[in-house]
């Protein structure tokens, strides 16, 4: 088992909506930039909705389009142990520190888990907190998740980052 470790939330005072995954997979850690695996379509869905359907050039100008439209990233756990990638591989997870990004950061009104096991891992550990927000889970961006076509998961993260 491998002990593994979240990025730093990427929000700032004007983020309203915040996207939480569970922990960063492999690529992503290898990358150091969230959503790094390149099938998972994340960063697609990103590009249609927010950036008229053009590709970025680079992971600052994913940033930059998120930043924009007051979104921001960040994981469920702190930390935890994992082989591989898979959600379904994690034991030991520690959550990240919600109260205290939520009282630095009052303009999150939105949450938007990116699969239900996102969902799952905020429940666990943040339960009291879920009543303070409008919550949204949106099918995983995850290439695991095939039960779910592009064009379902793009129509339901549409939904999702709207306010």
């Amino acid at each position: 088992m491998f002990r593994r470790r979240s990025f730093a939330p990427f929000v700032n005072e004007y983020t309203r909506i915040l996207v939480l995954g569970t922990m960063p997979g492999e690529a992503s850690l290898a990358a150091g930039e969230y959503y790094a695996f390149k099938h998972n379509a994340f960063w697609k869905i990103v590009a249609d909705l927010l950036n008229q359907g053009q590709f970025f050039e680079s992971y600052e100008q994913k940033l930059d389009t998120l930043a924009a439209a007051q979104i921001g990233l960040w994981d469920n756990l702190f930390q935890c142990k994992r082989v591989g990638s898979l959600d379904s591989n994690i034991t030991e997870a520690r959550p990240n520190d919600f109260a205290s990004l939520f009282k630095k950061y009052p303009n999150i009104r939105r949450l938007v888990f990116n699969g239900q096991k996102s969902f799952q891992f905020f429940q666990k550990f943040q339960a009291p907190l879920l009543a303070d927000f409008d919550c949204f889970t949106a099918p995983s961006t995850s290439p695991a998740n095939a039960s779910f076509s592009y064009a379902q998961k793009l129509g339901a993260w549409k939904k999702a980052l709207e306010l």
